[in-house]
This record gives C-alpha cells, structure tokens and sequence, in this order.
C-alpha cells in the first residue's frame, strides 16, 4: 500500500515530519498547519489552556432542555440529578483519556487513530467520525437561527424568510470564518466567550429562579434501575462522547513536558462544569411545570423564553446564540482535520471552508424545507453513537496500554510499525457497532422510520418486546429503552483492544521511547 501523506501546500518534507520552517508564526492570523506533526517551537500550550475552548462550547443554555430530557425518562428529580453528574463528568473524563494521545502524537485525534487501526484502516473510523461532527454542528448552527426566530417573535419583531435567511447566513459566515482562522484565533475567542457566556448564563438563572417549585419537583415519582441506565447513557451520549472523537485535536499543541493526569483533568473540569449546573437546574425548571417539561424538548429555546421578563431577551439571545455557534466553531475546526484525514489532500483553510459550507447548506435545508428535525437528529445520533462508542473504546485502551509516544513518521506511512490496515481494531470496531445496534431503539419511530431496523437483539435476548399496536409500533420491557448498545460497544472495544492488542501495542513500541 502506499503512504497517506498529510495536505501540505509547497512543502518538501516528509509526511510525517514536523512542519520547521513552515511553523504558523507566533500570532498568524490563519492558522496553516492542518494534519501534519506540530513543530516543536508551536508546542507552547499549558494543561489549563485546555479549560477555554471546552467550557465555552459546552455552557449553552441549550444544555438546560437535557434536565426535560431526563424526567421524561420517568426518573426523580435525585435520580437524574445522580445520572447527570455521573455521565457528563465521566463522559468528559473519557475525552480526557483521548486528549492525552494529542500531546504524545502532536497530530489530530483521527490521525492519531491510525496507531490502532493502521494508516488505510483508520478511515473507517474517519468516516463515521466526519458524519457526527457535522450533524453535530449543523444542529448547533440551526438551534442559533431558530433561537433567533423565536426571540425576535417574542419582542414583537419581523420573523419571516428574509429574517432567517439573515440570521442564517450571518451565523454561519461566523462560525466558518472562525473554523479557517484556526486553533490560536479560536482559543483566543473560546477565552472571551467563557466569560461573556458565563456571566449571562447565570443571569439567566437568576432571573428564572422564581420558576421553581421545590413541592413539586421533590413530588416526582422514582423510576427504575434500568431507566436510569437509559438516562445515564442519553447523557453521556449528548455530552462527552458526542465531543471525544476530537478529544485530541485541542491537546495536539501541548507541550511535551505536560502531565497526562492535568490534560485529563483540565478537559474534564473545562467540558463538565457549566453542564452538571445547567442540567441540574434545567431539571428543577422542568420538574416545576409540566407545561415546560412537555414543550422544552421540542422547543427548548423557545420554552425557555417564556420564562424571562421582555428586557432580558436580547442578553438572552446573545447568550445563547454565542455558546452555540461556539460549539459549532470548535466542531467545523475538527472535522475540517478529519476530513484531510481521509486522504484529501487540501489546504485545512479549505477543509474547514467546505464542511461550513455543509453546514450552511444543512442550516437552510432544515430551517426552511424540513417538516421534522428533532426526532430524525437524535435517530441519527444514537446511530452513529454506537460506533463512535465503539471506536473509543479501542483508541482509549490504546493509548492507555502505550508506554511512549507515537511513531509520528510512521502515522503517515502504511509500510510503517503501524501498517496498512490493523484487522483486530477494525473487525472489533465493526462487531462492537453490530451488536450495539441490536440493543438500541429508534424512539422516533414515526419521524424517522428509516431506523426502525434497530432493536434486533432485544427480542431474542428477552430485553424487550415490540408491540405492533395500530396506533403506533412500540417497545414493551424494563430494558427496551435503556440503550445498552452504546454501554456494550464502549466496553467491549475497550475489553478486546486491552487483550488481544497487547502483544502488538508491544511491538510497535520496539525502539521507541517517551519524550516528555
């Protein structure tokens, strides 16, 4: 097989080599590195760092609609206060675990894969990873338009087609704008944001704590054991493993010298401490008033709009429009890196200018054609949740089980130590996703029946039944609901990678040593 070569516009040297003359200058105003080794003089960032761009992607409001999420699972108030702290920090926790291959490697996560999954094997894994990121992504982008529509209705304001298409293109000219930039631009605004988006998400708080009714959330009957599981795994799926496919690409500018257990923590403090306070207060907003927790999941910013006084709406929308699209940003940024990961031998200036032009043309397709959006996205979602679970399983177990840092020329080159295709990481990644997809149900059946072959294994396992019932098919069973798939794909990647890929993490590692 030949070697995958990383884009590089006028560049003699070798594909896995680091980029010397060609550094970024200290300040540059586009970044110009894309896939290829970071130079060593670039490699200035600090464990801490890492706090900026993970908390402001992650402290939009919009994170207040998962405590609806969770009650509507038919768990307590306590109970899913328990699963929300749980799998948000453990979800992030994981994301941590992935970041440290970014400061041993000094490439993006899905370059880094290819330890695991062989240079040409990786891009099963790329593939699905690029998918995620922009669904993700459009879904923020079109949330910040239709936050627009809703608070502009509310004041009063003109909200039709040339509105939207306004706020549409505005948005998205920011979030790609900002995605070609590059890592300095975008960590420099992550840092401004955290505290601009910060300061207003607790205004809104403040002004929506009359709302609560203590009587009334504590009233909230208890669910079962298996609800919990299903909760817990909603939450770890739309919080940390949503943004672990990238974990790495963040950490990829830290210095050598850096401790594995502060990149781990700093990612973890950064992406879970706005969302353990806003789902945890979401819940009380919701567990006070059945009208919010019905309405929220299909129009969380507008629920939540209803809850605040005339004068706030326009910090809200700001709020909220800001800590969105600075998700979208650090996603376009990645999948950008993901996409030149897969061969496409660009600019990652133009990698990042393509997927935002994805996004744009997803944004204007749902905003203004689409019947349906929620319930086909989340379909979507635990769709590929499942193979991403599977993946990092498999990536995490790697990294933990090396001893020393990447071969990085060797990343670049399927002749290399880590091969062409490794078959134990793919067919592990591809049974793992198999399995996985037997013990997860489509729950929007109706809006999305092109997923209803999901749930195979259920039946034959007597987790669950489905019901054909006239007036709607359904699942009956404590376990239908659970989504244990994605639970199953994440620990049996990481069980397999841990044994049978022992002996070969081993060898690969011969002649190589740790520089840090």
């Amino acid at each position: 097989m030949s070697s995958v070569p990383p884009p590089s516009s006028s560049s003699s040297r070798s594909p896995g080599s680091s980029r010397g003359d060609r550094a970024d200058r200290p300040g540059a105003l586009v970044e110009t590195t894309g896939i290829e080794i970071i130079a060593e003089s670039e490699r200035t960032a600090r464990p801490r760092d890492l706090f900026w761009p993970w908390f402001a992607a992650n402290v939009s409001v919009f994170g207040m609609s998962y405590g609806a999420y969770l009650l509507q699972a038919g768990i307590s108030f306590w109970q899913a206060s328990i699963v929300a702290v749980i799998g948000i920090v453990i979800s992030f926790a994981l994301c941590g675990l992935v970041a440290i291959a970014g400061k041993r490697g000094s490439a993006p996560t899905m370059v880094l894969s290819r330890a695991a999954f062989g240079v040409t094997g990786q891009k099963l894994p790329g593939v699905v990873s690029w998918l995620t990121s922009i669904g993700w992504e459009t879904m923020l982008a079109i949330s910040a338009v239709l936050a627009t529509a809703t608070v502009l209705q509310a004041l009063g304001l003109s909200s039709g087609t040339a509105v939207l298409v306004i706020a549409t293109l505005i948005i998205a000219a920011i979030i790609v704008v900002a995605s070609v930039l590059g890592y300095h631009t975008i960590m420099r605004i992550q840092s401004v944001l955290t505290w601009a988006t910060g300061a207003m998400t607790v205004l809104f708080m403040l002004l929506t704590i009359p709302h609560i009714d203590w009587e009334a959330v504590a009233a909230l009957p208890s669910g079962t054991p298996q609800q919990m599981i299903g909760a817990l795994v909603m939450v770890m799926t739309g919080f940390g493993l949503g943004w672990i496919n990238i974990s790495a690409d963040w950490s990829r500018y830290q210095k050598r010298t850096a401790s594995d257990g502060a990149i781990v923590a700093w990612n973890t403090i950064g992406g879970s401490a706005a969302p353990v306070i806003l789902v945890v207060f979401g819940l009380l907003l919701a567990g006070s008033d059945a009208k919010v927790m019905d309405r929220i999941s299909t129009d969380p910013v507008g629920t939540l709009v209803t809850l605040l006084p005339i004068w706030a709406l326009v910090p809200f929308w700001i709020v909220a429009v800001l800590t969105l699209v600075s998700g979208a940003v650090n996603g376009i940024y990645s999948s950008g890196l993901t996409l030149l990961s897969l061969g496409i031998r660009i600019p990652r200036p133009l990698a990042a200018f393509i997927d935002g032009a994805i996004l744009t043309a997803g944004t204007i397709w749902v905003v203004f054609f689409a019947t349906s959006f929620i319930g086909p996205f989340q379909s979507f979602l635990i769709t590929l949740g499942v193979p991403v679970a599977a993946w990092a399983g498999i990536l995490i177990a790697d990294v933990l089980t090396r001893r020393t840092d990447y071969d990085e020329a060797a990343l670049f080159d399927a002749r290399g130590r880590y091969g062409s295709v490794d078959w134990i990481s793919v067919a592990t990644m591809l049974i793992a996703s198999v399995l996985g997809w037997g013990l997860v149900v489509n729950t929007y059946a109706a809006e999305a029946p092109w997923n209803n072959w999901q749930g195979y294994l259920l039946e034959p396992l007597g987790l669950g039944t489905h019901v054909a019932d006239p007036a709607g098919a359904y699942w009956d069973g404590p376990w239908a609901y659970s989504n244990l798939g994605v639970l199953l794909a994440l620990v049996l990647g990481f069980a397999v990678t841990a044994i049978a890929r022992r002996g070969r993490i081993r060898a690969q590692e011969e002649g190589l040593r740790s520089r840090g």
